[in-house]
């Protein structure tokens, strides 16, 4: 039983640690900035552009934007789940924690800061229905 504890306390730290480096020494860099559109003025359901590509460890900005006349998400579960977020910003809100889907009506805007931690291939896609299979989707990818 001890050494349960022993080793629940050791893995709290380490993610602390983790944590703590990446708000030290990452928010001293500039974020890449990148811009999706989600739809565009012709009512098109797809992201421009539909394929993303990040670097595990660094920090980026993602601008988000409907330029639509139609809403539509920006959902990607299992990326989302393997990145520090610092913040989501839409108007005058600034966002912090666990992030899963982004909903941006017509005209929106939005800003998602957010270190990728894990590698990997992650789906992208609209959620409203009709949008996925009339081709709202995209691909996400992580190298190291």
């Amino acid at each position: 039983m001890i050494l349960v504890l022993v080793l629940c306390f050791c893995v709290i730290n380490s993610k602390q640690a983790i944590a703590a480096n990446i708000s030290g020494d990452l928010l001293k860099q500039p974020a890449k900035e990148i811009t999706v559109s989600l739809g565009n003025s012709t009512n098109e359901l797809k992201f421009e552009p539909n394929k993303l590509e990040f670097l595990a460890g660094k920090r980026y900005t993602l601008h988000l934007t409907n330029p639509s006349q139609l809403k539509h998400y920006f959902t990607a579960k299992d990326f989302a789940d393997g990145i520090w977020t610092q913040k989501v910003e839409a108007g005058k809100v600034e966002i912090k924690g666990a992030i899963h889907e982004l909903e941006l009506k017509p005209g929106a805007e939005a800003e998602w800061v957010f270190v990728p931690l894990k590698s990997g291939k992650y789906a992208l896609h609209c959620t409203i229905p009709g949008h996925t299979e009339a081709g709202m989707t995209g691909e996400i990818a992580v190298n190291n």
